[in-house]
């Protein structure tokens, strides 16, 4: 065998190249790589684009130079350059930092058989790695350039980073939005708005003590969607409409417009990484920004509609996400682009997990109906790169599948946990039927999950709803500044306003809604399963009883940083329960082992206003439960015990407390109905608690 050198071997390589190429537009082409699909740089300063389409007649790849309105090249991919569905070229001898493309594909426009091609569309390509003309926020629609794509070079240095891959148990998740965390006019951040804004404020959440930051969708959408439609007062302010899914949203990038925004978004996940703080993407994938019938084309609906998308016999989009369109997730296109997607994120961008929104449309079949063993979901669950990426279903969609502790999917899913947040919020504004439910719910929802499952989310508040001050300060949803009359949003929502509607200067109603937020924490990071807060609840942050902030970019949703200083004593209340929560792992286990352990006591135990005896078959205002842990178990020194009592009625009630060992005594750790929670008195025999508040109380 002869040993070619390298140079003889790439010399070999441009001779078997030069007898390929073809000038299509002026410009020196050769057939591409199918593999990887979309734009990426090749040997010899070449640009493979991979794209397919399985109706299309033809496929057209348009060059621009960046900013300019007409292509320098317009070229169509031979027919032999197209194997089976997919059409791949390579291009040379261009100006990458300088290059923007799309694509226009014909064939048939057949409504009624599903296919909407048109080849006078500019189309993004589903693959594009970064996707421009919404670089700056907001911009007058009027005078936004057209959305197109980019390539890239990867050359980002990690530094070692990778996947944090922390343990369910171990996390205190922290809901963001990347964009309203630090835009507010008081926001400390000097980069507001942006990736960068949030690097800035990791030291903010390092002193809260979260370790995981769930970001609202930041693949790149169109903020403007809504000026198409006739009403440019409002924007996609949430970004539940995505446009790209392989691109990070370029406008929350301070250096957006000069294009860099996968290293701005990188270097975020970095830091953060650094710090100890986990990332999770809150990803779309029931719906995308094209919407239904007639809708705003951008990309899969002129490429590959009826492959795409969930059509009924008559070729209309249906609408299981209640925005318009539905992805056909279990198709085997789909399913591969879903695939191909999270494996990006995970590889190229070491995110650390992902939520997926109105989940239960990733288990529908390809006629809309729910299957018992969806593909998607296993292809998912056993891939091997997301083997240590974390799974999370919102399980729910708009269409009324409900799938809270019953979602079709193998045991590496979690699920956001809807029934805790209805169950906590009815017992915080005293529905004593709830008690006996709450019960389960800090134990972990052992009736709706097993032992060897992944641990539920845990939550009382997420972006969509009220804030937890808005959930003690408001009846009704107050959402007149979305310009439909208040029509939309929840209206349930299980919420108590402790007698006045709103804001007010009222000391007592005041004092009770601080009581109030302060219950609803300590019970979310107490209970078993992992905890999730919503950005801003640590300091009583308000939307105005806004519960429905998709389209306000204003103060409505942006972060009050003022909150923080009117009330430190909810920040630091906050803090201290996270800080127990970390140094007692007890807390965090997700056995529903209630058997006594190491320590003489059980694991978990449930008390009434006598120790020992609470009657869960009756409703119930006041209650307590103690976690016991073994010090040995968990390499500590000794062991401890941990006491919370809980009082939802308006008066107050006295707890006998729990005899702990000997050497051992109660010692108050926090306490709603004070503003000091670090004085650690000794407690002896009994605890009276003031009406609607709650103790913690540590022996160790």
């Amino acid at each position: 065998m002869v040993d070619e050198t390298s140079d003889e071997r790439q010399e070999g390589m441009r001779r078997i190249d030069e007898q390929d190429f073809v000038y299509l537009d002026g410009i020196r082409c050769c057939r591409g790589h199918i593999l990887p699909y979309g734009a990426t740089i090749v040997d010899g300063g070449g640009i493979n684009f991979s794209i397919s389409s399985h109706d299309a007649t033809a496929c057209t790849l348009r060059l621009y130079h960046a900013g300019e309105d007409e292509p320098y090249a317009r070229i169509q991919i031979p027919e032999h350059f197209r194997t089976g569905d997919s059409y791949s070229i390579i291009v040379f001898d261009q100006d990458i930092e300088d290059l923007e493309y799309t694509y226009r594909f014909s064939g048939p426009y057949d409504f009624a058989a599903g296919m909407r091609f048109d080849d006078s569309i500019d189309l993004l390509d589903p693959y594009a790695k970064l996707i421009t003309g919404r670089d700056v926020w907001g911009n007058d629609p009027n005078v936004q350039p057209p959305m197109r794509c980019k390539v890239i070079f990867d050359d980002y240095a990690w530094e070692g980073d990778q996947q944090l891959d922390t343990p369910y148990e171990d996390l205190v998740i922290y809901e963001m939005h990347v964009r309203g965390f630090t835009n507010g006019s008081n926001s400390p951040a000097k980069r507001r708005g942006t990736y960068k804004g949030v690097v800035e404020m990791i030291p903010y959440l390092c002193e809260l003590g979260v370790n995981c930051v769930e970001l609202l969708p930041v693949f790149e959408f169109d903020e403007l969607e809504f000026a198409y439609r006739g009403d440019g007062r409002i924007h996609n302010y949430w970004g539940y409409s995505t446009v790209g899914f392989f691109a990070p949203k370029a406008a929350y990038a301070a250096s957006g417009e000069r294009g860099l925004a996968c290293d701005e978004f990188k270097n975020m996940v970095k830091q953060l990484h650094k710090a100890g703080i986990s990332v999770i993407l809150d990803v779309v994938f029931n719906h995308t920004a094209e919407g239904g019938d007639p809708g705003r084309t951008y990309s899969y609906r002129g490429i590959d509609n009826r492959t795409y998308y969930i059509l009924d016999s008559a070729g209309r989009n249906t609408n299981y996400s209640g925005c318009g369109n539905t992805v056909n997730c279990n198709n085997a296109v789909v399913r591969q682009h879903i695939l191909d997607c999270l494996r990006y994120w995970v590889s190229d961008y070491h995110v650390d997990g992902f939520r997926f929104d109105e989940a239960p449309i990733l288990s529908r079949g390809q006629d809309g109906s729910p299957l018992q063993n969806p593909p998607l979901l296993e292809t998912l669950a056993h891939d091997p790169i997301l083997s240590r990426t974390k799974l999370i279903a919102e399980a729910w969609d708009a269409a009324g599948l409900y799938q809270v502790g019953s979602f079709p999917a193998p045991k590496r899913w979690s699920e956001w946990n809807g029934k805790y947040r209805d169950c906590l919020r009815s017992f915080l504004k005293s529905d004593a039927w709830a008690g006996p439910q709450l019960v389960e719910r800090i134990m972990g929802s052992p009736d709706m999950y097993k032992d060897d499952e992944l641990p539920n989310i845990n939550f009382v508040t997420c972006h969509d709803g009220f804030t937890l001050n808005d959930l003690v300060s408001y009846n009704h949803k107050h959402n007149e500044a979305n310009g439909e009359d208040n029509r939309d949003g929840m209206d349930d929502n299980t919420s108590w306003n402790c007698g006045v509607e709103g804001p007010t200067d009222d000391p007592e109603v005041e004092a009770l809604r601080n009581r109030q937020v302060k219950n609803a924490l300590a019970l979310l990071l107490l209970s078993r399963g992992t905890p999730m807060m919503l950005a801003g609840d640590e300091f009583r942050n308000s939307q105005g009883g806004n519960n429905n902030g998709y389209c306000q970019d204003n103060e409505i949703c942006w972060l009050d940083w003022g909150d923080l200083k009117r009330h430190a004593d909810v920040f630091e209340f906050c803090k201290l329960i996270i800080a127990l929560r970390k140094t007692h792992p007890v807390v965090g286990r997700y056995s529903y082992d209630m058997g006594v352990n190491e320590t003489g006591y059980p694991e978990m135990s449930f008390h009434g206003e006598m120790a020992w005896q609470l009657d869960i078959s009756n409703p119930f205002y006041t209650f307590g439960f103690m976690f016991a842990q073994p010090g040995q178990r968990y390499g500590m020194q000794s062991d401890s015990y941990i006491y919370c009592g809980v009082n939802a009625f308006w008066e107050e009630r006295t707890m006998e407390l729990p005899i702990v060992p000997a050497g051992y005594s109660w010692r108050k750790y926090a306490y709603t109905a004070d503003a000091t929670h670090d004085a650690h008195e000794e407690v002896a025999g009994s605890f009276t608690l003031a009406p609607r508040s709650l103790v913690v109380l540590v022996a160790e």
